[in-house]
């Protein structure tokens, strides 16, 4: 049996699906799809300057619209837009035709221009990439019009002087137009350590390694460095050597010797901010190698403390300690003995400076004990020096003007009072005494080449005991530095003592002192040092008086800053009236110093 048979589901079904796919596919071909502007192509960065350029073109369009040139601007702004070019060749792949776009067949290529007025939007025309030669003379062109247009800018600015403000506003838009579309073209962006990879210029100078670098020279490239301990800097030195002498105690009796010599000094300062403290001290051992005996230690230590009080008020503080062995030519040394006594001193003072103006004032007290250890016999037996134990008190006002601050003359008065431990000695005399005291001087300060001070006055001290005359007499103290030249240190010290003694009889003696000294820098590791020196020594009660004479040369020689060769030559000699004291002694030492 024939006839049409009817149609089933399925069947339906199946021809719904197709006829929906086919217009979906009539549609996307009728109507720009929205796919195509999804194509992106490589973006660099955007400088500051295309955005604000963009700004002010967008604000000359909105000035230029009020004034009635909107229609020749918006044609302007409906031009096609600028085709994309990367500033570096191969980022995008070149087009192998210039013209229209080649057709893939696909689905989602852009459809091609039609004058189907049906559709809603025109087709957009799709961006062309140029080849790679092609990009680089557009960009060259672009760059060679900028830079003419910009030339006719300063062409008419200089040369016309009366354009209105309107036209030269015009003229200064339309280059800055120019130079913000070639500022707009996407450039690629930088790398990171694109600085880092940039070629070194062979022809720049060499920099020089900081070890290389040349140093401040030292004033003195072998001073001692010193070692820090705490707040303070300590500079220790130690010289041992040998000296050869021909007279091995420097008395009457002496006679030749080899000794060992070995002295340790030692000075350390404070580095506070305000206040400040020294400490400097010495200790000198001597041993017969050969010879003469010998047997001598002595040693000295002192600290100093300068504080700063409120109101221009000072205080300095001093404190120290000696042990020194009888000299046999002092008048107090006792003859047929193995060993002289030791004498110790402990001293101390109190200073209190104040400055009103340009007066100056200056209060000092000062203790100083001195104690006598026992003297040793030829025959084992030993003698006591108690009687010899003494304290000076003493207490003295110095006043000065400062005329300049170069020059400060001053005068000073001394009052003071020495007590014996024993108030009677072994020989039934009171020997303690009164202290009076004037002097007159002159404080010198100009900085490097000459600084200290000189003075010259009139010292009594009066014996408790009548029998015994007062020791007075003239006194002279100094203290100079000066300096001619770099390198060169001249030196002046003089010092006037009262001696007191336990003799029968005696009251004691004024010594006088003097020394002038000098050294010089040869080398930077090479010093020379000499000295010149001469005693004085009036006794009083008898008709007696002593002179002594010396002289010293010396070289040190560093090695380095630390180890050096050191020799001295030192001649002295003693005249008197009095019998059994004239002596002379020559010595010359070689040794080894080292310092830290």
């Amino acid at each position: 049996m024939s006839g049409a048979q009817p149609e089933n589901s399925t069947g339906r079904k199946g021809k719904a699906v197709c006829a929906l796919l086919l217009a979906t596919s009539m549609f996307a071909l009728l109507r720009p799809t929205a796919l195509h502007a999804q194509e992106t192509e490589l973006r660099g960065e955007v400088s500051e300057s295309a955005i604000l350029s963009d700004q002010q073109r967008k604000a000359r369009q909105l000035a230029l619209a009020a004034q009635g040139q909107q229609p020749a601007n918006a044609a302007q702004d409906n031009a096609p837009a600028r085709t994309y070019l990367p500033a570096s060749a191969g980022a995008v792949p070149d087009d192998a035709d210039t013209g229209d776009a080649t057709a893939t067949g696909s689905l989602f290529d852009p459809p091609a221009a039609t004058d189907d007025t049906s559709a809603d939007t025109a087709a957009p025309p799709k961006p062309r990439r140029r080849s790679s030669t092609a990009r680089q003379n557009a960009a060259d062109q672009a760059k060679d019009k900028a830079a003419d247009k910009s030339k006719k800018k300063k062409k008419s600015t200089a040369g016309a002087s009366d354009i209105t403000a309107s036209t030269t506003a015009s003229t200064t838009d339309a280059a800055d137009g120019a130079e913000t579309d070639a500022d707009t073209a996407n450039r690629r962006a930088l790398t990171i350590d694109s600085a880092d990879r940039q070629k070194l210029d062979p022809g720049a100078e060499r920099t020089d390694a900081i070890e290389g670098q040349k140093k401040k020279p030292e004033d003195d490239p072998f001073a001692a460095t010193g070692v820090k301990w705490g707040s303070f800097v300590i500079r220790p030195t130690i010289e041992q050597g040998l000296t050869a002498t021909s007279n091995g105690d420097s008395s009457s009796a002496g006679t030749s010797a080899l000794l060992s010599e070995t002295a340790l000094r030692f000075s350390a300062a404070s580095d506070w901010r305000e206040n400040s403290a020294t400490i400097d001290g010495y200790g000198l051992f001597r041993e017969t190698v050969s010879g003469y005996p010998v047997h001598d230690e002595q040693g000295h230590i002192e600290g100093q403390l300068n504080v700063d009080l409120d109101n221009e008020l000072r205080a300095i503080a001093k404190l120290g300690y000696e042990a020194v062995p009888e000299s046999a030519s002092s008048p107090d040394a006792i003859a047929g003995v193995s060993k002289q006594p030791l004498r110790q001193t402990i001293d101390g003072s109190l200073a209190v400076e104040k400055h009103l103006g340009k007066m100056q004032y200056t209060l000092t007290g000062a203790v100083s004990h001195d104690f006598y250890g026992d003297a040793k016999l030829s025959d084992g037996t030993s003698l006591s020096q108690k009687d010899q134990d003494s304290t000076l008190y003493t207490a003295t006002l110095r006043t000065g003007y400062e005329i300049s601050p170069a020059l400060t003359p001053f005068t000073e008065i001394e009052v003071g009072r020495r007590t014996y431990d024993q108030r009677i000695d072994n020989e039934g005399f009171e020997r303690s005494s009164t202290r009076l005291g004037a002097r007159a001087g002159l404080a010198l300060d100009m900085g490097e080449k000459l600084s200290g001070e000189f003075s010259a006055g009139w010292l009594r001290e009066a014996i408790d005991d009548k029998n015994l005359d007062a020791i007075s007499g003239a006194t002279v103290n100094a203290d100079l530095k000066w300096s001619p030249e770099r390198g060169t240190t001249i030196g002046l010290t003089g010092r006037t003592t009262v001696e007191p003694t336990t003799t029968s009889g005696e009251s004691g003696d004024i010594l006088y002192s003097g020394r002038l000294t000098g050294e010089r820098q040869i080398r930077a590791n090479l010093t020379a040092n000499a000295a010149l020196g001469l005693d004085w020594r009036d006794y009083i009660g008898i008709d007696g008086h002593d002179r002594v004479l010396s002289a010293e040369a010396g070289l040190t020689w560093w090695l380095n800053r630390y180890a050096g060769l050191t020799t001295r030559v030192r001649t002295e000699k003693l005249t008197s009236n009095l019998p059994g004291r004239d002596y002379t002694a020559n010595s010359i030492f070689l040794g080894v110093k080292v310092q830290r």
